[in-house]
This record gives structure tokens, sequence and C-alpha cells, in this order.
């Protein structure tokens, strides 16, 4: 049941190491690990789905683990990125895998729910991890999703982008539900992704 958690340990290893990948046929195709992180229920597989599959479940199940999907965007430069996508499970007693995830990861959607105090509370936990433990130059967008419940808004906007800024990170509010902001989260991490240096 759920993902054994020695698959993905082996799988982390250069996936955003693009410079050695000598089998990008098209130095334009750039290939990222991109991990989400967040409390349960936030909505990050709901994210992930609206931006892979275009769907939007609100029956969803509670990750087990963590699920793999992979999408691929075009840039308007032309540049081809291939996301390879890590949706961890929320639930606290998963929380030790999620370093299994977030190594070697190119980029990280750390996911709050507007409407919950406690989720941004625990977005910034993720973020400090990721600043200790996860690769130095990885790319953070802090996500406040639910946009669409605004009349039960608990954490604002400001104080969202001033948190943002003072870490280093690009911040976006979505709705999973209508779609909002959704491929601009995926777009704004693939302007930013390092590109490979002309041989």
């Amino acid at each position: 049941m759920g993902c054994s958690s020695s698959v993905p340990a082996r799988s982390t290893g250069g996936l955003n190491n693009i410079n050695n990948d000598n089998s990008a046929t098209d130095s334009k195709d750039l290939r990222a690990k991109l991990v989400l992180l967040g409390d349960s229920g936030v909505g990050k597989s709901c994210i992930v789905l609206r931006f892979v599959r275009g769907q939007f479940d609100p029956t969803s199940k509670v990750t087990v683990g963590a699920s793999f999907l992979s999408q691929t965007l075009a840039l308007e430069d032309s540049t081809i990125v291939k996301f390879e996508i890590w949706d961890t499970a929320g639930q606290e007693r998963y929380a030790a895998l999620a370093p299994l995830y977030y190594r070697g990861a190119a980029a990280a959607v750390v996911v709050y729910d507007i409407t919950s105090p406690e989720s941004f509370s625990k977005a910034q936990y993720w973020v400090k991890e990721l600043q200790k433990h996860g690769t130095p130059d990885i790319i953070m967008v802090l996500v406040g999703n639910k946009a669409d419940l605004h009349e039960n808004r608990h954490v604002s906007s400001q104080e969202a982008q001033e948190y943002a800024e003072k870490n280093n990170m690009v911040f976006i509010e979505t709705s999973a539900k209508t779609a909002d902001n959704i491929n601009q989260v995926f777009e704004e991490i693939a302007k930013r992704l390092p590109r490979p240096t002309a041989s």
C-alpha cells in the first residue's frame, strides 16, 4: 500500500543537474524535480492534478507517503521544461519521509490554506527545513491555496507576501478549484530554472 520509501531515494540523484545530461538532444529541454510540501488538507494534490490533468476532484483522497506525476511545460522562449513532481503527504507521520523527496529538488512549492493560520505556520516550518536541508539554490514558491474561499480568509496576502520576500520566495495565491494561478506557479518556477550553458 502506498509508496515504498526506498524507491524515491534512488531516483533523487542528479535530476536537476542539467549540464551533465548528455542525453538531452535539445539544449532548450530542461528536467526539473519539484516537490510539494505543506500541511494535510491544504490542497497540494488538487494543485498538482489541476496542473497535470486540468481536473479538480473535491473528493480527492489523502496522499499516502507521496505520489509522483510529471508534466511538460513550454515557455515563450521555446524552452521545454519537464517537471518531475513529488506530491508529499501532509500528515505528521510522513514528515520524516519528506527529505527523501526534496533532496536534490530544483524547486519546492510550499502550500498553505488561506483560511488556516495553522497551515501557514506549518508552511513556515517547511521553509526552514528546506533552508537547512534542501539544495542551496532551490527555487521556493509560497502558495496560498483556496483563494476562492476569500470570505473565510485568516492569512492576509500582505503577511504571506512579506514572509515570502524575507525568505527569497515567490508568492502566489491560487485556487485549485477555479484553476486560478495554478499554471502561473509552475511558469514562475520554469522561468527561474538555471539554463544549460551552451557548449
